[in-house]
């Protein structure tokens, strides 16, 4: 919300002037919503080339209210929103000058039509309110008149917003405020109304499409810090959000696997690291006829079933190389390095030698079992509990065989007649299992672990 103000004083620099008028128009950042104007007794006299430029005569203001008599009107019409003015200091410090010599400190969030114009229509001769009008066909009924020159600004503001394109706006306030600008499309009470808790925000556009989907422990800390970010992506996202609906999971990890699930469901324009197509590419083990176990890959569509799945081989080969470095394997019996006899790596003091029969096969196999043990979440039957949306529910996770089946929600009343891992899937939101969800949960068990 904002206060477009303007004032006109008896002149002789801002501690030395006092206001003679004053008008105040609340914007939504849309439309008008409120509006306040008053001449004001200055207690002293108006010099007549100051009455000569704004028409205001010491008999216009002999009986008009003081500005004591106005303060409480002032500050309670620009409570809670942003102070905007052209040339904004000068109005800004003589209001504020004005509540000091009552005792009142007056503090607004501020922004100046000047210098957001300078950004935003770049180019003209002068930024003065009366060229900038003339340039883009605004009308002023009442030059240096508070009220038409109020009401002028605030049509230069809403012009403003409007071609916003870099999100100058928000980038001129500072970014420690909670007093964001909102995206233009973006109604404030939509922000108000979001939860301080775990869950997965959705942002819209104006044709209710979703176009980002994230998630947080506390979503509107997280929605509000998109506004604050200047980069161009975020930057024309925001600009293009007109709604924001959420969906709480009450935990960190169940809102992770809720954020991987949507973004490969609903594809929004504005995610991409887990908008890819599904995964090809699968890591297996086998053992040759001399009992030494390899990891190898291979496309899906010809081998089942694998220890792990990748969208692409050079995703696959990436995490390969990292097993191996970690695990002391040879890369010749992961498929890395062929038609060699022994590895590079055995050179380099980096492989024990299973490629040269230098280590026996047992001790090689036990680290490859390791290897394998440490990738996704293993074969087991699971049910990861965690907290739930309300004090008495439980929200869980439910891995069957190795496989991720979704999540779910119950009563802790229904939780305690549960009697095994199986029982928790007639309870469960279906989820398709892919190595984003397997990767999130194994990093949530070895943090459990750790």
């Amino acid at each position: 919300m904002y206060s477009i103000v303007d004032i006109e004083t008896t002149g002789n620099g801002y501690k030395g002037s006092k206001i003679t008028e004053i008008s105040i128009f609340v914007f939504d950042g849309k439309k008008i919503i409120d509006e306040f104007t008053t001449l004001v007794n200055p207690e002293s006299t108006i010099p007549p080339f100051i009455t000569n430029l704004t028409g205001i005569t010491n008999a216009m203001v002999r009986t008009a209210p003081k500005f004591y008599e106005v303060a409480k009107k002032v500050a309670e019409i620009t409570k809670d929103t942003i102070f905007v003015a052209h040339n904004v200091n000068f109005d800004y410090n003589i209001i504020h000058e004005e509540f000091k010599n009552l005792g009142f400190d007056f503090k607004r969030k501020k922004l100046c039509t000047v210098r957001l114009s300078r950004k935003i229509i770049p180019g003209l001769s002068s930024y003065s309110l009366g060229n900038i009008c003339t340039s883009e066909n605004i009308p002023i009924n009442g030059r240096h008149r508070a009220k038409g020159d109020a009401e002028a600004t605030t049509e230069l503001f809403r012009r403003l917003i409007i071609r916003d394109d870099n999100f100058t706006i928000n980038s001129f306030l500072n970014p420690k405020s909670r007093q964001a600008t909102l995206p233009p499309l973006l109604d404030k009470i939509v922000v108000d109304k979001l939860p301080e808790t775990f869950g997965v925000y959705y942002f819209k556009n104006l044709s209710k499409e979703v176009i980002y989907v994230g998630k947080s422990n506390n979503i509107k800390q997280r929605v509000i810090s998109h506004f604050y970010d200047k980069k161009k992506k975020e930057q024309t996202m925001c600009l293009e959000t007109a709604d924001i609906s959420y969906t709480k999971t009450g935990s960190e990890l169940l809102a992770l696997l809720l954020e991987s699930s949507e973004i490969k469901q609903i594809y929004p324009k504005f995610n991409r690291a887990q908008r890819r197509a599904a995964e090809a590419v699968g890591l297996f083990s086998y053992e040759d006829q001399k009992g030494i176990i390899h990891l190898a890959y291979n496309r899906l569509k010809l081998a089942p079933n694998p220890i792990m799945k990748y969208y692409s081989v050079a995703e696959c080969r990436t995490h390969l190389e990292a097993l191996c470095a970690e695990f002391e394997l040879c890369p010749k019996y992961c498929h890395l390095q062929t038609n060699v006899s022994s590895c590079f790596q055995y050179q380099l003091k980096q492989c024990k030698g299973i490629c040269c029969e230098k280590e026996a096969v047992e001790n090689y196999n036990e680290r490859v079992r390791q290897a394998i043990k440490s990738v996704g979440i293993g074969a087991e039957n699971l049910v990861i509990k965690e907290k739930g949306r309300t004090k008495t529910e439980i929200g869980f996770a439910l891995i069957l065989d190795g496989i991720y089946k979704g999540f779910g929600y119950l009563d802790s009343s229904q939780e305690e007649q549960l009697k095994n891992p199986e029982e928790y899937q007639f309870f469960v939101q279906p989820q398709k299992d892919n190595r984003d969800i397997q990767r999130i949960i194994a990093a949530y068990l070895k943090k459990k672990e750790a």
